[in-house]
């Protein structure tokens, strides 16, 4: 079980960067893939990124990559999401994952975050 809580949102002009934060409870976080998925209002949700367990590999959307970057620190049981050069459409709340392995869809997740909303104003 992992209880997972996004922090790090906000508004920001296009071209600006943010770090997203995710913090996860539970006592197996180290064996778990971790990803997050964003979606704007009227759309699915969409994959954004992921990184294994050891955080070895990762894996972006291609509408990030370059930009974005996943990292995480297993002796605090943090995930992060740097975003630089960000756009309008980048606008979307984020969500924070856990599952047992990197894939790219929702269904593979079996824990969730509340989300934080991130704006970019152009």
């Amino acid at each position: 079980q992992v209880q997972l809580v996004e922090s790090g949102g906000g508004l920001v002009q296009t071209g600006g960067s943010l770090r997203l934060s995710c913090a996860a409870a539970g006592r197996t976080f180290g064996d778990y893939a971790m990803a997050w998925f964003r979606q704007a209002p009227g759309k699915e949700r969409e994959f954004v990124a992921a990184i294994n367990w050891s955080g070895r590999f990762t894996d972006y959307a291609d509408s990030v990559k370059g930009r974005f970057t996943i990292s995480r620190d297993n002796a605090e049981n943090m995930v992060y999401l740097q975003m630089n050069s960000l756009k309008p459409e980048d606008t979307a709340a984020y969500y924070c994952a856990a599952g047992r392995t990197i894939t790219t869809t929702p269904s593979g997740f079996g824990f969730w975050g509340q989300g934080t909303q991130v704006t970019v104003s152009s």
